[in-house]
């Protein structure tokens, strides 16, 4: 077939794509939490946010096992809930990973441009994304090969960053003002705790996407849950120590609504001439490619699969010689370069576009944790027969855990983001128009047995 994804992924490289594409969240945006929660405030919507996570994973997983297919979240919903439950949970986890590469390409951009003043910032990330899209053209294998080196790499940077600053790590820095600006719990502090929620979300965003290269991975009932289960437990590790080291390297005030926390935090401990500084400036850099090419190989299985299932035009389901889904893979970067260069025509909230298109991608994914849960407990009843080589611990109370939270979550999302929520709803419902005028193209589209439930 010409639609049809070849199996060549290990245990080791999904593991490598679901904490690369996450792991630029370890490196910079969550410190914007810290200026609405207060270090306290934050740690407690970490805290929340990695308890959703965790029992998320423990339950997609069982998902992921039984339905390995390249459109994950579309697939399970449209397998519980039919063709629109599909389509909403499609357009959810595009808007997702499409609206997240935007955002890391300018901060690439944004870093470069600090070590060559002359290299335009926007300049940098076009150029991020005609490097990283053609890597994942070239073949599936050698770009999670690719992923996987730096992932490593930003892991052990993290690892050295809390390293070096855990001697100077004082309670008192990170305790002070630590509730939204004061030293003492208020209204205000239970505010902020949940309008820090998307910064949270930020540490953890995209971890799913590795669901996206099942149809990619070798005996996937197997490798699928080591890889979910090592990647959670690796993020929350990160995510907490990350976060602890650097609020109490200093006055945390100074690190916070910046996009690199973690060099200043550094530079409170050792001076900015250190060998240290230097290395961590440099090598941060892979914190921030990693997820960076992590979410094109995401994004473009969304669109293979959504195409190949007559969901958008079937031309994007077309794959190259290299058996790569290369027009789904363009697709998406053509409209992450039109959001980079929209960058100061819109302005949301108060927002800069980075900060809204962070926003924007975690109502995506907020909606597709949602659509997931309610698909794992309908085929829980629905498909009982289903073979499950992975059955979500706890059940039901850990995934109603994760669904529970989800909700809370997109409530605070629409309370504290009314414009970008509005601007979200009103791009799934073009999704849906489209959805409407297409059904002869689904009917025309070959039939999947993992969709049919055959």
């Amino acid at each position: 077939m010409t639609n049809k994804l070849k199996p060549t992924l290990g245990t080791l490289h999904l593991w490598g794509i679901a904490v690369g594409l996450v792991i630029s969240g370890e490196y910079f945006g969550w410190s914007y939490g810290w200026g609405v929660a207060g270090t306290l405030g934050f740690l407690v919507t970490t805290l929340m946010i990695a308890t959703l996570y965790t029992c998320f994973i423990f339950s997609f997983t069982e998902l992921t096992t039984a339905i390995p297919h390249a459109g994950g979240p579309f697939a399970y919903s449209r397998r519980a809930f039919g063709e629109t439950g599909g389509m909403i949970a499609g357009m959810a986890t595009l808007i997702e990973f499409v609206f997240a590469p935007p955002a890391i390409a300018m901060a690439i951009g944004a870093y470069l441009n600090v070590q060559y003043p002359a290299l335009n910032p926007k300049t940098a990330a076009v150029g991020a994304y005609l490097v990283f899209m053609a890597l994942n053209i070239l073949g599936v294998r050698l770009a999670a090969m690719f992923e996987l080196v730096v992932t490593v790499l930003a892991v052990l940077e993290l690892l050295v960053f809390m390293g070096v600053v855990s001697p100077g790590f004082s309670l008192a820095h990170f305790t002070a003002h630590g509730w939204a600006g004061s030293d003492h719990f208020s209204l205000p502090a239970v505010s902020g705790i949940f309008a820090a929620i998307p910064f949270a979300i930020w540490f953890f965003l995209a971890i799913e996407g590795a669901a996206m290269a099942a149809e990619e991975a070798k005996d996937p009932k197997r490798t699928i849950p080591k890889a979910y289960i090592s990647g959670i437990v690796t993020l929350v590790v990160l995510a907490i120590g990350v976060m602890l080291l650097a609020g109490g390297a200093g006055d945390w005030r100074r690190l916070s609504d910046i996009n690199d926390p973690l060099p200043q935090a550094m530079k409170m401990i050792v001076g900015e001439h250190s060998n240290w500084m230097h290395m961590l400036v440099w090598i941060g850099l892979f914190g921030l490619v990693a997820s960076f090419h992590g979410i094109i190989l995401g994004y473009s299985r969304q669109f293979f699969a959504l195409a190949r299932a007559g969901y958008l035009p079937p031309a994007l389901a077309k794959l190259s010689r290299f058996q790569t889904p290369h027009r789904a893979i363009i697709a998406g970067g053509v409209i992450g370069i039109a959001a980079i260069y929209s960058d100061g025509l819109i302005n949301l909230q108060g927002m800069t576009l980075t900060a809204a298109m962070i926003t924007m991608a975690v109502f995506g994914a907020i909606v597709m944790y949602l659509m997931s849960m309610l698909s794992l407990f309908r085929l829980r009843r629905s498909a009982p027969q289903m073979a499950r080589s992975f059955r979500a611990p706890g059940y039901p109370i850990v995934p109603g855990i994760a669904l529970v939270l989800s909700l809370v979550c997109l409530v605070a999302m629409l309370w504290f983001n009314p414009l970008i929520g509005a601007l979200f709803v009103a791009i799934m419902l073009a999704g849906y128009g489209y959805f409407l005028a297409t059904k002869a193209q689904r009917d025309r589209a070959p039939q999947d047995p993992l969709l049919a439930g055959e």
